[in-house]
């Protein structure tokens, strides 16, 4: 009689794009995510090897799909741009985010916040930004060892990885990169789009104008040239007509100076 092992059937482990939770509470904390996302995109549009995510969810280890969390805004040196529906680390060189941004709402609980820190540190983050809209207040840890440890002062401090200034203005969180743009909102972006849009316009126009100027130039020009011409060969044949009466007279013995 034979023995026969049957292998254990081991159902793929799911990991969900989404916790069902939404981005943001409130619009505030919205623009601002956007504004922070979107500012570092741009900052990182030329190089390949910068991704650059909003509210995705992070897996840090394999097989476990409840360790999670979604960054306002995360940063990953090392890793290409491309769409995910989730940063499952070891699906990407086992590199954790370097830096990570989470905007406060009035809805987040300071124990909530507190664990969120514990997470970053033990889940390897570099470096951790908070920022409070409502308040104006701004925090900063950065990796010393084994630990995130407290920035201060953050006014004035420039991220060793971004090479970002950090700032505020009044309440409103002040990014500066390193060629001295600050973060715009969406709504700035927009307007800095219409106006660069409407002098481009106007520049095409004024380049239009120019262009048929010189041309209304070239052709008063060509006009002038045609009538020096037609002058030159009336000359010429006045002058043509007068040596042929010269030699006409001459023929007929009479001598002209003239």
């Amino acid at each position: 009689m034979s023995v026969q092992h049957l292998k254990a059937s081991t159902k793929p482990i799911i990991y969900p794009d989404s916790d069902g939770k939404p981005m943001a509470d409130n619009t505030k904390q919205f623009d601002w995510i956007y504004t922070l996302v979107g500012g570092l995109k741009v900052l990182f549009a030329d190089n390949p090897n910068v991704f650059v995510a909003g509210d995705l969810l992070w897996y840090p280890v394999e097989g476990d799909n409840t360790t999670r969390i979604a960054p306002d805004a995360l940063v990953v040196f090392g890793r290409p741009k491309g769409d995910r529906g989730s940063y499952k680390q070891w699906e990407e060189d086992d590199l954790a985010p370097q830096v990570v941004f989470e905007v406060l709402s009035p809805g987040n609980t300071p124990k909530e916040m507190a664990d969120k820190r514990l997470f970053y540190e033990r889940y390897g983050v570099e470096e951790y930004y908070l920022y409070d809209p409502d308040h104006g207040t701004l925090q900063g840890w950065q990796r010393q060892g084994g630990q995130l440890m407290a920035i201060a002062p953050m006014r004035g401090w420039v991220s060793p990885r971004l090479g970002v200034r950090f700032d505020l203005d009044g309440l409103d969180l002040c990014l500066t990169g390193p060629d001295g743009r600050r973060f715009a909102s969406y709504v700035e972006v927009s307007q800095r789009a219409e106006k660069a849009e409407r002098l481009l316009e106007s520049a095409e126009r004024r380049a239009e104008q120019e262009k048929q100027r010189a041309e209304q130039e070239k052709q008063r020009a060509d006009s002038a040239e045609q009538r020096l011409e037609q002058e030159k060969q009336r000359v010429a044949a006045v002058e043509s007509e007068l040596a042929r009466l010269r030699a006409l007279l001459q023929q007929q013995g009479i001598d002209f100076a003239g």
